[in-house]
């Protein structure tokens, strides 16, 4: 079988999508992979050697995983036995091992190429490891989800991880060419048009060989432009999977965006998780988190204007409570930032684990008996607000314990004032010790 439309039992003559008839036919041909399958790639290394280890190709789709796979196979001599983790058991899986070592016998090794392996579960999977071992297959698993998350560490440690790139705008011109190429006339798109389609894409190369087939079987001699593209073919949602690892990447990258001040970019990825639809709420209780950790005591307004937001969002819903979100999101970017708060209290809990119970000093707790008036309990406290400075000076921590600076608050902001109120009392409270 030498593709994957005969492995499924369909004609050599049948109807095949554009796409499946310009697969690659040789490595050389696949675009935008240049750092796995060129020279100085880890394919290409192991190629030059002439062997091949079990890998994990893990990519966007339409990006050449299972074209690859199966040149994989073509090049280093091993047959290429096709199958899908979603349509495919434990029954499945023992017919192909029992068939690989039967195949091996008589000097034939086996690539087993598995599609969308992280649909296996934890046993399936440790299923793979003692023909991966002993070498009865070869293994090139493919997937679309993070493997260190979806994957048995196990397979992971028998197998070295490739990730693909999502095809950028030069291979998808690429991909154009050769299909003109091969139906014989141009794609009947004027230029912004044809950057359009591209963009449309996604870097999935499979999808843009798809909607120019769709153009050309518009028949049109008149080229279209962008409004008349978007009119003729449908348009897909973003590439963002609310579950998955695409979720945890663009949340990032707005975090950090709204950390490194950079509005326009925080607006950017904003708009990219409300577009592939996100839950509005769960971004402003990012955002109310954002404003306690890098923004802090730097502007008190911070988690007001963020809380806010969520009041708005929760009032009016999406879409209408989306301006207030990016209100929200261009506050945060572009406020002082300070983590001081955040940092102090990760030092206060850590003294506070090393110190176990000690007792709080005597003359901060309250005597409301006269067995505690006896023993101490509020004896020599002073009231802050009856002393001339409003600040009495006295130590809070416990007696066991040496005074300790846990925040420093930043020289930007609302801290800088902070920050003169702390020195004036730690002038007073040294100037009371004496």
């Amino acid at each position: 079988m030498s593709n994957l439309f005969e492995a499924a039992g369909m004609e050599v003559g049948a109807p095949r999508p554009l796409a499946d008839r310009l697969r690659p036919k040789v490595l050389e041909e696949v675009v935008g992979q240049d750092h796995l399958i060129g020279p100085k790639g880890p394919l290409g290394r192991m190629l030059a050697q002439g062997h091949l280890s079990s890998i994990i190709l893990w990519g966007p789709p339409g990006t050449g995983k299972t074209t690859i796979a199966r040149l994989l196979a073509d090049k280093v001599g091993l047959h290429f036995e096709p199958m899908s983790a979603i349509f495919s058991g434990v029954a499945d899986l023992k017919k192909v091992f029992e068939t690989a070592r039967g195949r091996r016998s008589t000097g034939k090794g086996t690539l087993l190429f598995v599609d969308e392996i992280h649909r296996f579960n934890r046993a399936q999977q440790d299923s793979f490891l003692p023909v991966m071992e002993d070498g009865t297959v070869t293994l090139v698993g493919a997937t679309t989800e993070n493997p260190s998350f979806e994957l048995n560490a196990a397979v992971l440690s028998r197998a070295q991880v490739m990730v693909l790139n999502r095809l950028d705008d030069a291979s998808l011109e690429l991909l154009l060419s050769r299909a003109e190429d091969h139906v014989g006339r141009k794609l009947p798109l004027d230029e912004d048009a044809r950057a359009t389609l591209r963009a449309m894409a996604d870097g999935d190369g499979r999808y843009a060989l798809n909607l120019a087939e769709e153009v050309f079987a518009l028949g049109l001699e008149t080229p279209l432009d962008t409004a008349a593209l978007i009119n003729a073919v449908q348009r897909r949602a973003p590439l963002y999977d609310k579950g998955r690892e695409g979720h945890y990447n663009l949340i990032s990258a707005l975090h950090k965006s709204v950390r490194g001040s950079d509005c326009d970019a925080a607006l950017y990825w904003l708009a990219r998780m409300l577009e592939g639809g996100e839950d509005p709420l769960y971004i402003a209780r990012r955002m109310v988190r954002m404003a306690n950790e890098d923004i802090g005591l730097a502007d008190p307004q911070a988690v007001q204007q963020a809380l806010a937001a969520k009041d708005v969002v929760d009032f009016l819903g999406s879409p209408e409570g989306d301006l207030a979100l990016a209100q929200a999101i261009i506050y945060l970017a572009t406020a002082p930032k300070s983590n001081a708060a955040y940092v102090a209290f990760g030092a206060a809990r850590r003294a506070a684990k090393e110190t176990g119970s000690v007792a709080p000093p005597a003359h901060i707790l309250n005597a409301p008996t006269r067995l505690m008036k006896e023993l101490g309990y509020g004896k020599g406290y002073v009231y802050d607000p009856d002393t001339a400075e409003g600040f009495s000076g006295q130590d809070y921590f416990p007696d066991e314990m040496e005074r300790e600076q846990f925040y420093h608050p930043e020289e930007r902001g609302f801290e800088r004032e902070i920050g003169k109120r702390l020195a004036y009392w730690q002038k007073l409270r040294a100037e009371k010790s004496k």
